[in-house]
């Protein structure tokens, strides 16, 4: 592929770089700081968690010291790991787009592309029947987006040109394809755990069976594609 015409939009190295060496770090300094006040905490008689707080407070130094900030560098290494696996790399190019995150890369031809937009903090490819090809989340700057896909001939649009057409879901709503009502509701349940990865791949599935689905606060809206004119 030919690079000069390949535009990348990636989160910039130093904040990759301050999350890689800040997170360890400011885990070390907090499990440090609650070993420092286990023994008072301990004394409390109506404090919770006095068991764990007796046993850190029990350890000897310098084994304390060095056991808390051993722990609380790697609990950061866990979390920023944990953030560089949900990290978005965006590969815009004339020929199409490549999205990469959490190991995954997929692939869209320009040919299916009918335009782009940013839905707060996720960014939407839309395709050619108005469904959705991507809906992924990022913490990429909206301007570098912009002038990424305006740069290379995509339609960058200002919002969801089909917001309107959204239809709050509840169980057991008609006009939904066979199976999407299902779906729906095990999404539901995953939204409201929190399960990100399950409410994703549910997603995917819903998409496959002609339903596009957005969610507020953990409400699920949906809306069916329809031909362009």
């Amino acid at each position: 592929m030919d690079a000069r015409r390949t535009t990348v939009v990636a989160e910039p190295r130093g904040q990759v770089a301050l999350v890689s060496v800040g997170f360890p770090v400011l885990g070390a300094a907090v499990v440090w700081g609650l070993k420092s006040i286990a023994g008072w905490v301990a004394d409390l008689s109506w404090a919770p968690m006095q068991g764990p707080f007796r046993l850190v407070a029990s350890v000897p130094e310098p084994w304390a010291t060095i056991g808390s900030v051993a722990v609380g560098a790697v609990l950061g290494l866990v979390v920023a790991g944990i953030a560089a696996h949900e990290r978005l790399v965006v590969e815009v190019f004339n020929e199409g787009v490549e999205l990469l995150k959490g190991g995954r890369h997929r692939s869209f031809d320009r040919t299916l592309v009918s335009g782009v937009f940013l839905d707060g903090k996720k960014l939407v490819l839309l395709g050619v029947d108005t469904g959705e090809l991507a809906r992924e989340n990022h913490d990429l700057k909206p301007e570098a987006l912009a002038e990424a896909f305006q740069t290379h001939g995509y339609q960058w649009l200002d919002a969801d040109p089909y917001r309107e057409d959204y239809r709050r879901w509840v169980d057991g709503t008609p006009d939904l394809p066979p199976g999407a009502n299902a779906l729906l509701k095990v999404r539901a349940e995953a939204l409201r755990k929190g399960d990100t990865g399950d409410a994703d791949e549910l997603r995917e599935e819903l998409r496959r069976l002609g339903v596009v689905v957005r969610e507020e606060k953990k409400r699920q809206y949906w809306r069916l594609p329809r031909a362009l004119p």
